[in-house]
């Protein structure tokens, strides 16, 4: 006679077979993303790739184009369509002060809390508002950088490449001071790193600590001969 299984026997096995599930469908392909993008050759070139996520916001990212304007840098923002949406103003400045506008989501929700319906309901939106807003987006990155199996028929059906980050300097977080964004930015970028900064969301108005921080340090890469360049310039996107 077999052995009849527990119900505590059952449950588990349910909850392995459920862990293993969404490993595959999320957090493997997240991670492989991640570590292959870290490791990627930067260049030996005297360039960095600043990035924004998050935005547009009313309160930050006017000022970070001052910023920006200023120092002559172009840059890379990764837009949530929303919010997008909510500022069209912003995104055409973008434009025409030649900043490249990618894809950051519809409304910053990760990847591993989504179905396939809703990662698929989430471009489909995303790319409808950017068109109606003019923009043609080629670059996607994904909140917190999570991916799952439907992203990536996602990105090969609109076009999209998928771009990550070699440095963050985790601005978002509430106690951070402007000096540790900025000794962070210091310490970690070089030659050829894309950078990831957030000119949106935040706790405590941590963007403002950012933009302090970009003020000070953008000079300082100046002076050591770096240029800045659009993500679409990097040789191997």
């Amino acid at each position: 006679m077999g052995k009849v299984c527990s119900g505590g026997s059952v449950k588990k096995k349910a909850a392995l077979a459920a862990a293993a599930g969404a490993a595959i469908y999320s957090f493997l392909p997240s991670a492989a993303g991640k570590l292959y993008y870290r490791c990627s050759p930067k260049g030996s070139d005297r360039v960095l790739y600043l990035t924004f996520d998050d935005g547009p916001s009313e309160a930050y990212t006017g000022e970070l184009l001052d910023i920006l304007k200023q120092y002559g840098v172009t840059a890379s923002f990764f837009v949530v369509a929303e919010q997008a949406a909510a500022h069209p103003q912003l995104i055409r400045r973008m434009q025409q002060e030649g900043h490249l506008i990618g894809l950051h989501s519809l409304n910053h929700v990760s990847a591993m809390l989504q179905t396939p319906a809703g990662t698929i309901d989430d471009f489909r939106q995303s790319m409808e508002i950017m068109k109606e807003l003019g923009v043609e987006p080629v670059y996607y990155r994904p909140p917190w950088g999570h991916v799952n199996l439907s992203t990536f028929s996602c990105l090969r059906r609109y076009g999209l490449k998928k771009v990550l980050w070699h440095v963050m300097a985790q601005d978002w977080e509430a106690g951070i001071s402007e000096e540790q964004i900025q000794y962070r930015l210091l310490r970690r970028a070089g030659n050829g790193s894309v950078i990831c900064l957030h000119d949106g969301r935040g706790r405590n108005g941590a963007p403002e600590r950012m933009l302090e921080a970009l003020k000070k340090t953008i000079p300082l890469w100046l002076e050591e001969g770096y240029r800045f360049r659009r993500i679409d310039e990097r040789r191997d996107v």
